[in-house]
């Protein structure tokens, strides 16, 4: 299983192929298959006509829920730090084990703010993972919970806010500059007294 996963909510009904409306109701499962999860989502006459009845009953069914559809509103990309969503995204996108913790911990944080809201919590290869569905734009995301120890979370908290400040890429450090060796001065031959015992 991979160790990440988003799927964004469909446009188009999955069964009918009509295209969401805005505001519009839409159902969503989430099924196993293989490896893997696969969101389905439907309009509310296909839902009726084809999958309310036995739902729960489907071969690797999983979780389901219903949402508002939303159309997708496009808006100037503004220049700007990473937020905590869209690092996460980023995080997802490489699936590098790496950043399973921070990635985690981005997740917790963005459910706080009630921008992710967990929709299940299921155990799959003896990992906990979490089921989160961004509200505005429908996308779910798996994240596997990393089973943090106490002493591991002051660390994985700083390379979380490091990733926040420089993003995946972040400045070279400077190098230190040393300063030059001075050459030591030799004294003049009359300063230098013979001791005498």
């Amino acid at each position: 299983m991979d160790e990440w996963n988003i799927q964004s909510r469909g446009h188009a009904c999955e069964a009918c192929g009509k295209t969401f409306t805005d505001k519009q109701t839409y159902h969503t499962m989430l099924l196993a298959e293989k490896e893997d999860f696969r969101r389905s989502d439907v309009c509310p006459e296909c839902w009726q006509k084809q999958f309310s009845e036995g739902a729960r009953d489907r071969k690797g069914f999983i979780s389901y829920w219903h949402g508002i559809y939303e159309a997708p509103v496009t808006a100037p990309e503004a220049i700007r730090k990473d937020t905590a969503e869209s690092l996460l995204r980023k995080l997802i996108e490489l699936n590098d084990p790496k950043y399973v913790p921070a990635g985690y911990i981005l997740a917790v944080m963005l459910e706080r703010k009630r921008l992710l809201k967990v929709k299940e919590q299921l155990v799959r290869d003896g990992h906990r993972v979490f089921i989160y569905e961004q509200p505005g734009t429908g996308d779910v995301f798996t994240i596997i919970d990393p089973a943090l120890q106490l002493n591991q979370l002051e660390q994985v908290q700083r390379d979380v806010a490091a990733l926040l400040e420089h993003g995946l890429n972040p400045p070279p450090e400077p190098i230190a500059e040393t300063p030059p060796v001075a050459e030591a001065e030799t004294p003049p031959e009359e300063a230098v007294q013979p001791v005498n015992d």
